[in-house]
């Protein structure tokens, strides 16, 4: 085993594996990466992380880069970090089986190679190896270069999935061929590739930018959560545009304070991860995050109350969505649509336009491609997504306080005698302050409330539900509410439950999990799609469904 140490860098949180994410395969992962790579010399990949690499070693042709065994190619740099349970080393020789070039790793994974058995490639061996994966992937798949796409980035609380498809729709609008990486799927031409994280890790981003620029793709738009940024996922990637959508409690299982999940959502808007900003000021961290930022931001509201750059000064319905107008700068006056529901989409429809604008599209130009299309009324999976008209059956991602009031408010009908009907719950093993609080939304904006099972986790359900379940009696008690309070379990009978109590020209909501298709119980994925479940349930009732529409790829 040939073994070199490099100087110590900062530390960096070690990530588990993600938990009720379905199987993915080789084949799948071999997506992630460009068709051919120019080999980088092990010496330049030394140099880059302080590590001297003698001998012939120096000459050792590295094509690619892995966190992971079982994705590794021929000529990849196996990178071993320790993990939950076991250390990244532990697999090593099933790297290098693969076809590994190098080993990179930790001293615990330097001892554990040197206890198990004798390591036919080179070894590298530096403190943090995390620290250095994304600037070392950036380095290999040369991901950086000019022929990369333009890249917009999106963050917040809720919304970054919408906006991402807003801007992807509204650039194909304008005749680009764009990419797409988020929380539901993978676009980077050919097939959508699901997706297990909101942001893959390093390797996988770098890989795919630079796919996207060997299939000559223009722009990609990519949600960058507040995990992507901890982990360093997005490290080495240069945003052409930031956006910033909102912030409100979640992942404080993470974090622990607001103060530090701001403080991660703000790593994006510096030098290093972008070139410039678009912020919602809306709410008080949007406005602290635009006076704070380290590159040039444009500033957006949909409220005159907070002065930006760019406002959403008028609004009106038209079909299940609305037209509003957008006025910025010298006068400038677009007119926009989006045809999903809730002022929520309307912000999430003005970043896409403010952010596409930045990017150095003009506003005739831009109002050219409104005009022309209706850009924003592209089906989000998950999201808003429409099932029924009568009763209206919607399925959206909303598993937040926030996300759920404004989901609620956004699908209430005005029809006289019409009734709400919300089926939700709470994740297992995340930020358990938000449970109560969702159950007292719930019972204060809807008629009927059936509280169910979300993903448990490891996590007892029936503990879950009573949490979600106390906060609703208790509001449903101290405010004399009028609503109907139901615990109802498993989810899918909780979703029958649901049509079964609706009337033709009520409404039910069914919130939480969106576009996923497992649900993750005492570490087994069971196979549940919301929106599968709800289409029988109206079918099996005599109700008429719409077709599953998605964005095209």
């Amino acid at each position: 085993m040939s073994e070199f140490n490099a100087s110590d860098r900062r530390p960096a949180p070690q990530e588990a594996a993600p938990q009720g994410a379905a199987p993915q395969g080789p084949d799948s992962q071999a997506r992630f990466r460009p068709s051919a790579v120019e080999a980088v010399r092990l010496e330049s990949i030394g140099d880059a992380v302080g590590v001297v690499i003698p001998g012939a070693s120096a000459d050792v042709a590295v094509t690619g880069i892995s966190l992971n065994s079982r994705t590794v190619e021929p000529g990849d740099l196996y990178v071993a970090l320790p993990g939950a349970v076991r250390h990244g080393a532990d697999f090593a020789a099933q790297a290098v089986e693969a076809g590994a070039a190098a080993v990179l790793t930790d001293d615990a994974g330097a001892r554990l190679l040197a206890l198990s058995s004798e390591t036919a490639v080179p070894v590298l061996v530096v403190d943090a190896p995390r620290n250095v994966v994304g600037p070392l992937s950036a380095m290999i798949y040369r991901s950086g270069q000019d022929a990369a796409p333009q890249l917009f980035g999106v963050t917040g609380t809720n919304g970054k999935t919408t906006t991402t498809y807003f801007i992807t729709s509204l650039l194909r609008s304008l005749g680009k061929r764009t990419g797409l990486i988020g929380t539901i799927e993978i676009l980077a031409g050919g097939d959508p590739i699901p997706s297990l994280l909101t942001t893959p890790e390093s390797p996988e981003v770098h890989g795919l930018l630079a796919l996207m620029g060997e299939k000559e793709l223009d722009a990609a738009a990519m949600e960058v959560s507040s995990h992507a940024i901890s982990y360093q996922r997005v490290d080495g990637v240069l945003f052409d545009v930031a956006g910033f959508t909102n912030l409100t409690q979640d992942h404080l299982d993470l974090h622990h304070t607001m103060e530090d999940y701001f403080a991660t959502k703000a790593e994006l808007f510096t030098p290093a991860r972008a070139r410039r900003a678009v912020v919602t000021v809306d709410d008080e961290w949007g406005r602290r995050l635009a006076g704070s930022a380290g590159v040039p931001v444009t500033t957006l509201s949909t409220s005159r109350a907070n002065p930006a750059d760019w406002t959403v000064t008028e609004t009106a319905p038209r079909g299940l969505g609305t037209e509003f107008t957008l006025s910025g700068p010298g006068g400038t006056v677009l007119t926009v649509h989006t045809g999903l529901p809730g002022s929520f989409n309307v912000a999430n429809a003005a970043l896409a336009v403010v952010m596409v604008l930045a990017a150095g599209v003009d506003a005739a130009t831009l109002q050219a491609a409104l005009d022309a299309g209706d850009p924003f009324t592209v089906a989000v999976p998950g999201r808003m997504q429409l099932v029924s008209e009568q009763p209206a059956a919607v399925v959206d991602f909303a598993h937040n306080t926030d996300a759920l009031a404004r989901a609620l408010e956004a699908v209430r009908s005005p029809e006289p005698g019409s009734r709400l009907i919300v089926v939700f719950g709470a994740t297992g093993q995340r930020d358990q302050g938000k449970r109560p609080a969702m159950g007292a939304i719930a019972a204060r904006l809807a008629d009927t409330v059936i509280i169910t099972d979300d993903d448990p986790h490891d996590e007892d359900a029936a503990a879950i539900r009573a949490d979600v379940l106390a906060g609703a009696r208790e509001a449903q008690e101290r405010e004399k509410l009028p609503c109907t309070v139901l615990e109802v379990f498993p989810r899918d009978t909780a979703i029958q439950r649901a049509v079964e109590l609706a009337r033709p020209h009520d409404t039910i909501l069914v919130a939480g999990r969106g576009h996923e298709v497992w649900q993750e119980v005492k570490g087994v994925n069971l196979a549940l799609d919301d929106r599968v479940e709800l289409r029988s349930a109206l079918t099996a009732r005599g109700f008429n469904v719409l077709q599953d529409d998605r964005i095209e790829s």
